[in-house]
């Protein structure tokens, strides 16, 4: 089997980009929700009041944007009596990386066979 078609065949196999994908970019993709990752990358439980702190944002718009990253299953909100803590969940994103770690192998090794072919060519 030729490399072209080895190729094609493992990209076959590997399907589309996993299911838990998308939500995790689509809630990334906003510089609000990737500030409150960074905020929240440190390991501590933050309030909403907290997270509005420095921010020209309602509690109301911060709390949307929490929402969706909770919905992505990035963040999740921790009772704490009559307040909710919110903290990150990093496996969602770890899991993403690894995805693109995939990705930027078999995109390495298709510009590698590009080149070989290139240079055997020339």
């Amino acid at each position: 089997m030729s490399p072209r078609r080895r190729s094609v065949a493992a990209a076959a196999q590997q399907g589309p980009a996993p299911v838990f994908a998308a939500p995790v970019f689509a809630a990334l993709g906003d510089e609000t929700r990737l500030a409150l990752v960074r905020r929240l990358s440190d390991g501590s439980r933050c309030s909403i009041s907290q997270l509005t702190t420095g921010s020209m944002m309602s509690r109301q718009a911060i709390t949307k944007h929490l929402r969706v990253l909770e919905k992505a299953e990035i963040a999740r909100a921790v009772r704490s009596g009559r307040e909710s803590l919110y903290e990150l969940d990093p496996a969602p994103i770890e899991e993403v990386r690894h995805y693109l770690d995939l990705v930027s192998e078999q995109w390495d090794q298709s510009l590698s066979r590009l080149k070989s072919f290139i240079e055997s060519e020339a």
